[in-house]
């Protein structure tokens, strides 16, 4: 049953824009840092961007990589659970989890304020393209689209290529989530960023901010910065990680933006008021035809 928590109607939210080494433990204390500093600064609620203790290993098909997996509870939630309940804040943190022998998923924890794990999502859609070899390392996730009451705010969670589609950010919605976050992994193949980047760019960020204005949400999106170099070593390789990650308030209207290429703290003042107000103006949710959606689970319609 979902608590009544009606009264929590600002939080200041922060996401982590940073980039990683090739050190787990080090990049995990760098975002541990991170996340403290956001909570000296007045943060309630803190994401990091997808897969933040390794770089993005996804490039290539190495079976050497499944050893940057961990439990979940493990060493990463331990550290933000303590973390969390030292600075009274809730943590969203993107990780590789290993469930079983042979059986991965790149997965989102929610830690309460009080370090306590509020809920686990694992990623639902699972891309495989180019330098984002993403199938061979996880399982698509099997706990569905959910939200998860936290002491600032009830926060749905998806990751990465989940941001593309209307429907998870849908289901998400329609069970309470007040602010949907997106930690993700996205950036420029270098060859292509001239002709290609400013379009790919700008769907990345239009397909979220319609998100918010569809189902009358704040919607956080923490991205991953910097150039991570291609496993083969071609110095025109790799992948360029163009930041940019925003908070989007819920009429699509970008309040926060952080820089394309420098690590940031950004952080934004969520008004979870304006979410009644939004849709009592532009009211979606209440004009949705429910009895003549059936056909949507079909690949396409004959």
């Amino acid at each position: 049953m979902k608590s009544d928590k009606s009264n929590r109607n600002k939080a200041a939210v922060a996401l982590i824009q940073m980039s990683c080494g090739d050190d787990p433990r080090e990049n995990l204390d760098k975002c541990l840092a991170r996340i403290e500093e956001a909570a000296r600064q007045g943060a309630n609620i803190i994401s990091t961007q997808e897969l933040f203790r390794s770089r993005y290993f996804c490039q290539s098909e190495d079976h050497a990589n499944f050893e940057l997996a961990e439990t979940i509870p493990g060493p990463s939630t331990e550290a933000m659970a303590k973390l969390a309940a030292a600075r009274g804040v809730v943590i969203i943190g993107s990780l590789f989890e290993r469930r079983a022998p042979g059986l991965y998923h790149n997965t989102a924890v929610v830690i309460d304020a009080n370090g306590h794990l509020a809920g686990v999502y694992r990623k639902m859609h699972i891309p495989d393209d180019p330098l984002y070899y993403e199938k061979f390392y996880f399982t698509p996730g099997d706990l569905g689209f959910k939200s998860f009451d936290t002491r600032y705010a009830r926060a749905g969670v998806c990751v990465c290529w989940d941001q593309w589609y209307p429907e998870a950010a849908r289901l998400t919605a329609l069970t309470g989530a007040q602010i949907l976050f997106y930690p993700t992994a996205i950036g420029w193949h270098p060859s292509e960023k001239a002709e290609y980047g400013e379009r790919q760019h700008s769907s990345w960020e239009t397909i979220q901010r319609s998100h918010a204005i569809a189902n009358g949400v704040y919607v956080a999106v923490a991205n991953r910065v910097g150039h991570e170099p291609a496993p083969n070593g071609d110095p025109n390789g790799g992948i360029e990680f163009w930041g940019q990650s925003f908070i989007a308030d819920p009429s699509g209207q970008i309040i926060a933006k952080a820089p394309v290429a420098e690590e940031a703290i950004l952080m934004a003042e969520c008004d979870f008021g304006k979410i009644d107000t939004q849709r009592t103006h532009w009211p979606f949710l209440r004009d949705r035809r429910i009895d003549a959606y059936q056909d949507i689970t079909k690949r396409m319609i004959d």
